[in-house]
C-alpha cells in the first residue's frame, strides 16, 4: 500500500472521531498500515482487546483509503471476525466500575469545586453526553445565553438542549449527540457559569488525587433512567446511540413531549441524590 498522507488522515480522524478516540486510530493506523494489503496473521498474536482497537483502526484507514471492501474480503479470506465484547466482560466492567460509589464521587466534585466545575459534574450526570460532548454543550448554552440566544439551543417549551441544530458540533460518524433534557431550573444555574475547559477539569481532580469517573456518568446515567421507567431504546436515543434517520422519526413526533415529562421527572429526581 502506498503510504497514506498521514496528516490528511489525522485531520479526517479528528473530525469522525471524538479526540481521545481519534488519536487511538491515528496512532495504531499508521503502526500497523502494513496489514491493510499485507497479512493479517499478526493480529492473533494480539490480545482481545487489542486486536479489537488495531482491527477498528485498520477499518478506518481502509475507509479512508476507499479500500474498505477490499479490506472486508481480506478479513474474509484470513477468518478474521470483528469481536465485540461478550457478556461476561460486559457484567464484569459493570461490576468493577463500582457504579454505587459514582454518586459519593460527584457529591465529593459539587463540595469540592469551584461552582462552575461543579454544575458540569452535574450537568454531565444528568445528561450521559461524553466529556467532549458536554464541554461543548455546557459552553454552548453560555455563550449564547450572554449573546441573548439562548433560545438557539434551549428549548425551553420541551426542557431540552437542542444539540442536533449544531451538526458540525455533535453530529459525528460514528457518536451523536441529539439532545438532551435539562430542567428550566437547572439552565438557569447553568447559564450563571463561566466556561471552562478540559485542562481545567483534569487540573482540578489532580490536586484532590482524585480519578476521573466521567465515563462512570454516562454508564450510570443510562442505567438510573432504565430503573426509573425509560426504555432501553429511550436511553439510547438519549444518549445519541441511534442513526440520524430514526432521530428524525422521534424526535418530530408528538411522542416527544411524553417522554420529556417523564424523562424530566427523572432527572430531576437525580439531582436531588447530589
Amino acid at each position: 500500500m502506498t503510504s497514506p498522507n498521514w496528516a490528511d488522515f489525522k485531520q479526517w480522524t479528528e473530525k469522525s472521531y471524538s479526540k481521545k478516540n481519534a488519536n487511538s486510530v491515528y496512532n495504531y493506523a499508521k503502526k500497523y498500515h502494513y496489514m491493510v494489503n499485507g497479512s493479517l496473521a499478526e493480529l492473533n498474536s494480539f490480545s482481545k482487546a487489542k486486536k479489537r482497537t488495531v482491527l477498528a483502526s485498520l477499518i478506518a484507514l481502509a475507509k479512508y483509503i476507499g479500500g474498505y471492501e477490499a479490506f472486508k474480503e481480506k478479513m474474509r479470506n484470513y477468518g478474521v471476525r470483528w469481536e465485540g465484547r461478550n457478556a461476561i466482560e460486559s457484567f464484569l466492567r459493570i461490576l468493577n466500575d463500582d457504579s454505587n460509589n459514582v454518586l459519593d464521587w460527584v457529591k465529593t466534585c459539587v463540595s469540592e469545586f469551584d461552582a462552575s466545575y461543579a454544575t458540569l459534574v452535574k450537568f454531565i450526570l444528568i445528561t450521559g453526553l461524553r466529556k467532549g460532548e458536554a464541554i461543548n454543550a455546557f459552553n454552548l448554552a453560555i455563550r449564547l445565553s450572554r449573546a441573548g440566544r439562548l433560545d438557539e439551543v434551549y428549548n425551553a417549551e420541551l426542557e431540552t438542549l437542542e444539540l442536533y441544530k449544531f451538526p458540525k458540533v455533535f453530529l459525528r460518524r460514528s457518536k451523536n449527540a441529539f439532545f438532551s433534557f435539562v430542567p428550566a431550573v437547572f439552565i438557569n444555574e447553568l447559564v450563571q457559569s463561566r466556561t471552562i475547559s478540559e485542562t481545567g477539569l483534569k487540573r482540578r481532580l489532580e490536586r484532590r488525587h482524585m480519578q476521573s469517573r466521567l465515563k462512570a456518568l454516562r454508564h450510570y446515567h443510562a442505567t438510573f433512567m432504565v430503573r426509573n421507567g425509560l426504555l432501553r431504546e429511550e436511553a439510547d436515543l438519549l444518549q445519541g446511540r441511534i442513526n440520524q434517520s430514526i432521530f428524525m422519526r422521534h424526535y418530530f413526533s408528538p411522542s416527544i413531549n411524553e417522554l420529556r415529562q417523564r424523562a424530566i421527572a427523572v432527572v430531576q429526581r437525580l439531582l436531588s441524590l447530589v
